[in-house]
C-alpha cells in the first residue's frame, strides 16, 4: 500500500471513499503483486512494472479505467470509454451500486494482468508518429488575448495539441467557436485541457 494513495482517498469527497476503497481492495485481492503509484495526480496500479489500471475521484463521481482496455476485448469497457461521459471505462460512478459485480470486475482485472504477463503492448498508430500541425485559426484566436497566449506559449507541445485537437474535432462552426472561447478562458487561468481530471 502506498501512503500517497491513502492520502488521495482520504482527501476525496465522502461519497467517493467507499467506492475508491472497494476498487483498491479488489485490485489488491486479485493482483497480490500490484504496485501503487500516483501518476498524473491520481492512483495508478502497476503490475510487472507496467501500468494496469487506475482510480480517480472528482467532485461528483469516481472513475475506474484500464490502461490497455483496447486489448481486453470487453465491449462494456470500450462502449463506456467512447461515450466520453467520464474518464475511465465504467462511466460516472457515484456509488457502489454503479459498479458491475465483483465477479465481473475481477474478470476485468485478471484480463489486464494477463496482458501484462504476456508483455503485450498497445499497437502503435502510424498517425501518432506524424507531427500534429495546429490550425492557424486556433493560434490567431488565442493570440488576441495576451494572457491566454502567454500560457499557450509556455505550455509543452502536448498540452497545446490537446486543446487544438479538441477544437478541431468539433463538428459544427458554432461548437468550434464555443471551444475556442472556453480554451481562451482556461488558458487565462493557466489550466491544461484536462484540468478537471487532475487532482489538486
Amino acid at each position: 500500500m502506498n501512503l500517497k494513495v491513502d492520502d488521495y482517498i482520504q482527501k476525496s469527497a465522502p461519497f467517493a471513499l467507499p467506492i475508491l476503497e472497494h476498487l483498491r481492495a479488489l485490485v489488491h485481492k486479485v493482483c497480490i503483486d500490484v504496485d501503487e503509484q500516483i501518476k498524473w495526480g491520481m492512483p495508478f496500479f502497476y503490475y510487472k512494472g507496467k501500468m494496469m489500471c487506475h482510480i480517480a475521484a472528482f467532485k461528483q463521481h469516481c472513475a475506474f479505467g484500464f490502461f490497455k482496455a483496447d486489448l481486453m476485448d470487453e465491449p462494456m469497457l470500450i462502449r463506456n470509454a467512447e461515450s466520453e461521459s467520464a474518464m475511465g471505462h465504467l462511466g460516472k460512478i457515484t456509488s457502489i451500486k454503479d459498479l458491475p459485480s465483483d465477479k465481473v470486475l475481477i474478470g476485468f482485472i485478471k484480463k489486464a494482468m494477463k496482458i501484462n504477463d504476456d508483455g503485450t503492448q498497445l499497437p502503435k498508430i502510424a498517425s501518432l508518429k506524424k507531427e500534429y500541425v495546429i490550425a492557424t485559426y486556433i493560434t490567431i484566436a488565442i493570440k488576441k488575448n495576451k494572457a491566454a497566449f502567454a500560457t499557450w506559449e509556455a505550455f509543452a507541445p502536448s498540452h497545446r495539441k490537446e486543446y487544438a485537437m479538441w477544437i478541431d474535432e468539433a463538428k459544427t462552426a458554432t461548437t468550434k467557436e464555443k471551444r475556442i472561447a472556453q480554451t481562451i478562458e482556461w488558458l487565462i487561468e493557466g489550466k491544461q485541457r484536462n484540468w478537471k481530471y487532475m487532482k489538486k
